[in-house]
């Protein structure tokens, strides 16, 4: 199967992202898949994978807003912000109010600053933050800006000694969604944990695009493929260019050229609809950030 193109797969729980691409590599028969953003294993939902070209997509994909429908207990503390590390703390919650717990998280809105959890992907002195903390070494993090575009409280319940608190969360890429949890927990003084994450967008792509499992693509060989053409379209800005332009895509030349918008890139199509190449504008010209064909 010679394919190109993004493969969205709606990833199990206990599946670890790095699983999800060896399994598709063996589908699709080729060593060229890559994803946009791991999800943890103890995570499910829209998992992003690109396929032979559509791999130089992906750095895209990974800076694209994404959504996710999480679970927040508060109450207890884990040292890895989730219900897979041990309890380090614990607060009896029963008596928080689902007032206080909304007036909370509404101070998670917008553009904030936030220290990622301990037992994250993020590189320190060269090597991964979790690979550190499990070997029982201090991690120390220095916080980045991320974007909350929206975090919507669906139930507030209780649960014993606990409050469990289901949210979905529109943010920018390089949000961690347990370090909402952590932080929500430390703000209403009980702390706070993740109890379950399912990613359901990143971008345009959702799980509506997952229509066969890892199981089902398996036996029957087809993919969840979403063609290069149709990702240009979905992903971003198009523009269709004659022949001449199209020949001069194909080599990687610049192009005198106004683009539809200056601060992204832009999908360049040929007559046909064929997904060219991405170009993005520098002066007068428009030039090639990646060439596809």
């Amino acid at each position: 199967m010679t394919v190109s193109g993004l493969v969205v797969v709606d990833k199990p729980a206990g599946v670890t992202s790095h699983a999800v691409v060896a399994r598709v590599r063996k589908i699709a028969g080729t060593k060229k898949v890559g994803h946009a953003g791991t999800l943890d294993p103890m995570a499910t939902g829209v998992l992003v994978l690109g396929i032979n070209k559509a791999t130089r997509l992906l750095g895209h994909l990974m800076m694209a807003e994404k959504t996710y429908d999480a679970t927040v207990r508060l109450g207890a503390s884990t040292n890895t912000d989730d219900a897979e590390g041990e309890v380090t703390a614990q607060t009896g919650a029963a008596e928080l109010s689902e007032g206080a717990v909304r007036v909370a998280l509404k101070a998670f809105e917008g553009s904030i600053q936030q220290v990622p959890s301990t037992v994250s992907a993020i590189k320190v002195g060269g090597q991964r933050a979790y690979k550190l903390a499990r070997e029982g070494q201090e991690v120390v993090l220095q916080p980045r800006t991320v974007t909350i575009h929206s975090l919507e409280v669906s139930d507030v319940r209780r649960e014993g000694d606990f409050v469990d608190v289901d949210v979905t969360v529109s943010c920018s890429s390089g949000t961690y969604i347990r370090a909402i949890a952590r932080d929500l927990g430390a703000a209403l003084g009980v702390g706070g944990h993740l109890t379950a994450l399912r990613r359901t967008e990143v971008g345009p792509f959702g799980l509506e695009d997952a229509r066969l499992s890892l199981d089902e693509m398996k036996a029957s060989g087809e993919l969840n493929l979403i063609a290069l053409p149709d990702v240009g379209e979905r992903l971003f800005f198009n523009v269709r260019v004659d022949e001449k332009q199209a020949s001069d895509i194909a080599f990687g030349r610049p192009l005198d050229l106004v683009l539809p918008v200056a601060d992204s890139p832009v999908a360049m199509l040929g007559p046909d609809g064929t997904f060219l190449a991405l170009y993005e504008q520098r002066g007068e010209h428009a030039v090639a950030v990646a060439v596809l064909v």
